[in-house]
């Protein structure tokens, strides 16, 4: 980290900057609207792609996840900072990232689209905000209270290569199946003919456009959810200064772009209900903290040979397939048929996670 321009006060807002600009130029390229970058929305497509739910209307294997792992992992290799570690409560990380990922899709976004949506105007976000904040102040009390994964233990080469292969695989199969005209499925891969999963940029723009965050974001330590943890157990700023200059960048792009639109009603890929807007994000805001990081960290982190983050990632691929699967996640018509149980079942989990792995401080 000596001599990291990225890691520093100005260097975390620049690429906070980025990452807002970039979002709101790869939703006036295609991508749906205020989900320029939305990380469990396109992990869910993801998912969807691959066929672990059948929602047609959200199948895409997203280049800018990709981009985000085999960018962080080009710059581990190139820093010297690749390091293959896991044993880290893998399971229970599993979990959370099932969990994450169903509150998530029950607000309707990850904490970077949150911020998107209320860069774009959407007024919904705010709750959902105030809900993440308010989980992730709920895992700081336990992690005042000793709560603790346990070390991660250094481990052989190849398994911390896995998830950048795993991506480079999925980058093969669209180069090798791409979409095909009014066609559901292409060899296979599934991809969506309406809705989100048919929105999106250019292909080799996306890509590169995660690439580079990537890139930025693994030599940065950029993570919303670290932003506010640190804020409210240390009273440190560092990381928040990244989450501000994220709001800002993408707000400005958005008005220079015409892309803004105030209000509550009608707003892209959002439900007005508020308080499951908020119960969603604090489920999900309970399970990053719990796991020690926001979905786009988590990313970054796998990129760089963390086995314990690249199960997380996949806990999240599943709780999407089980989102859609078993009517969790919400639409514009409001939440899904069991979402609402879902919720409840899942802080319940997180709560129990909490509670039974503390060790005495």
């Amino acid at each position: 980290m000596k001599n990291n321009f990225l890691a520093s006060r100005w260097g975390i807002v620049a690429v906070g900057a980025v990452i807002g600009i970039a979002a709101a130029l790869l939703q006036k390229l295609g991508n749906p609207g205020n989900m320029g970058i939305c990380v469990a929305c396109f992990e869910r497509d993801i998912a969807g792609a691959v066929g672990l739910h059948r929602a047609e209307v959200v199948q895409y294997v997203r280049p800018e996840i990709i981009g985000f792992v085999l960018g962080s992992f080009a710059a581990a290799l190139l820093f010297r900072e690749f390091r293959s570690r896991s044993g880290s409560s893998p399971f229970v990380r599993f979990i959370l990232g099932i969990f994450a990922m169903i509150g998530a899709l029950v607000f309707l976004g990850c904490p970077w689209r949150a911020l998107l949506r209320l860069a774009g105007g959407d007024g919904n976000a705010l709750f959902g905000i105030i809900g993440l904040v308010a989980g992730i102040w709920i895992g700081t009390l336990f992690l005042r209270g000793g709560y603790n994964l346990g070390r991660s233990q250094k481990t052989a080469a190849g398994a911390g290569l896995l998830m950048p292969l795993v991506m480079a695989g999925l980058l093969t199969l669209v180069l090798v199946y791409p979409p095909i005209v009014d066609q559901a499925k292409s060899g296979v891969l599934f991809y969506s003919l309406k809705g989100p999963g048919a929105m999106h940029a250019p292909l080799l723009l996306s890509l590169a456009a995660g690439l580079a965050i990537g890139f930025i974001a693994q030599r940065s330590r950029f993570c919303t959810m670290g932003a506010f943890r640190d804020l409210l157990l240390f009273g440190q700023t560092h990381l928040l200064g990244g989450v501000a200059a994220l709001l800002v960048a993408a707000f400005a792009t958005n008005m220079i772009l015409g892309q803004f639109k105030a209000g509550f009603e009608g707003q892209p890929v959002a439900h007005t209900l508020i308080f499951w807007n908020f119960a969603g994000m604090l489920l999900a805001g309970l399970a990053f903290a719990l796991a020690g990081g926001c979905p786009g960290r988590q990313l970054f982190l796998a990129g760089e040979g963390d086995g314990d983050a690249a199960v997380f990632v996949s806990g999240m691929i599943v709780g999407a397939a089980f989102s859609h699967n078993f009517g969790l996640a919400s639409s514009p018509a409001g939440i899904g048929p069991h979402g609402m149980a879902a919720v409840v079942v899942g802080l319940a989990v997180c709560l129990f996670i909490g509670f039974t792995l503390r060790k005495s401080v």
